[in-house]
C-alpha cells in the first residue's frame, strides 16, 4: 500500500499541459474513496486554471486503472459511494481543455470509462480492456452507459458490457475505442507530441469545438449549425484569429494565446481600481497615484 506520506495522485505542470497519475501501482491504481475525492478535486482545479491547455491521466506503475477499488469497504450507503464517481465523470467530461488518456497495461470497469471520458486514447499494444462489472455482480458506471453507445453503437456496447470480456489494444482501436496505438518505448514521447500539439492550439476555438462536438451528437443538424454560428463570434473576437491570419501570411507558426480583442466602449474601461469606469474611482486621501494613473 502506499506510505503514509505518499499521495495516492501525482500532478506535473508543463509548458501548459497538466499530467494527473493514479499512484497506488500496488492495486493497479485501482481509485478507492480517497483517489476518488483527489481527482474530483483536481479535475476542478483543472478547469478553473486558465495557465492548463492540455490534460494528461495516466496511471503508475505500468497499469492505467483497475477500476473501482471495491476491496477496501466502508460503512457508508452506495449512493454515496456512487456520488463521488459522478463527480469525477461529471467534472471530466466538462473540462474544456482536451483531454488525453496514456494507457499502459489494463483500463477495467471504471478505469477503462475514465480513460473513454477523455477526447483521446493513446494505448501501447499490450493494454487491455474490459467493462468488467458483470464479473462483479455490477452494472455498468461512470459515464460507460452514455459514452459506449456513442463510440461503438449500440449492440457492440451491449456485448462489451453484457459478456464483460477483455478484448486487447488491436480489437479496441478497431472498434475506436483507442484513438492511437504506439509500442510501449514510445508513448511517453508520442503523447508528450501530442499534448504539445493541442496546447498550442487557440484555446478558445478547441473549446467552442469540443462543446459543438459533445453537443452535437444529441442536436437535429439544424441546431448543430445554429450552436456553430453562435460560437464562430466569440473566435473572431479574440487575437487568435488575427494572429491566425498574420502567421499564414508571414509563413510562421501561429501563437495562441485565447486573449479577448475587442476593446471596452469608450467610456466603459475599467481600471485597476475597482469595477467603475474611468474618472469615477473612489478617492483616497492618502493616495495621489491611483488617481493620476486613473487620469492618464
Amino acid at each position: 500500500m502506499n506510505a503514509p506520506d505518499e499521495p495516492v495522485l501525482l500532478s506535473d505542470d508543463r509548458d501548459g499541459i497538466r499530467t494527473l497519475t493514479l499512484n497506488r501501482p500496488h492495486r493497479k491504481n485501482a481509485i478507492d474513496a480517497l483517489l476518488w475525492r483527489e481527482l474530483a478535486d483536481a479535475l476542478r482545479a483543472t478547469a478553473r486554471d486558465d495557465g492548463v491547455r492540455a490534460l494528461v491521466i495516466t496511471g503508475a506503475g505500468g497499469a492505467f486503472c483497475s477500476g473501482s477499488d471495491i476491496g477496501t469497504g466502508e460503512d457508508i450507503h452506495p449512493r454515496h459511494k456512487l456520488r463521488r464517481l459522478s463527480d469525477v465523470a461529471l467534472a471530466l467530461h466538462e473540462l474544456v481543455v482536451p483531454t488525453i488518456a496514456k494507457v499502459t497495461g489494463v483500463a477495467v470497469g471504471a478505469g477503462w470509462n475514465l480513460a473513454l471520458g477523455c477526447d483521446f486514447v493513446v494505448a501501447t499494444p499490450e493494454s487491455r480492456f474490459c467493462q468488467i462489472f458483470a464479473k462483479r455482480g455490477l452494472s455498468v458506471d461512470l459515464g460507460g452507459s452514455w459514452l459506449l453507445p456513442k463510440l461503438v453503437g449500440l449492440q457492440q456496447a451491449k456485448r462489451l458490457v453484457l459478456l464483460a470480456d477483455m478484448i486487447d489494444a488491436a480489437e479496441a482501436h478497431g472498434l475506436g475505442l483507442v484513438t492511437w496505438m504506439t509500442p510501449a518505448d514510445e508513448i511517453d514521447a508520442f503523447v508528450d507530441d501530442l499534448a504539445g500539439r493541442l496546447a498550442a492550439g487557440p484555446p478558445v476555438a478547441l473549446a467552442q469545438s469540443k462543446a459543438l462536438l459533445n453537443d452535437g451528437a444529441n442536436a437535429t443538424f439544424a441546431e448543430a449549425v445554429a450552436n456553430e454560428a453562435r460560437a464562430q463570434p466569440g473566435n473572431f473576437a479574440t487575437a487568435d484569429s488575427g494572429e491566425a491570419y498574420a502567421a499564414f501570411a508571414g509563413k510562421r507558426e501561429p501563437e495562441f494565446t485565447g486573449q479577448w480583442a475587442v476593446p471596452p466602449p469608450r467610456g466603459q474601461e475599467r481600471s485597476d481600481s475597482g469595477d467603475r469606469p474611468r474618472g469615477q474611482e473612489r478617492s483616497d486621501p492618502g493616495d495621489s497615484t491611483r488617481s493620476e494613473r486613473a487620469d492618464r
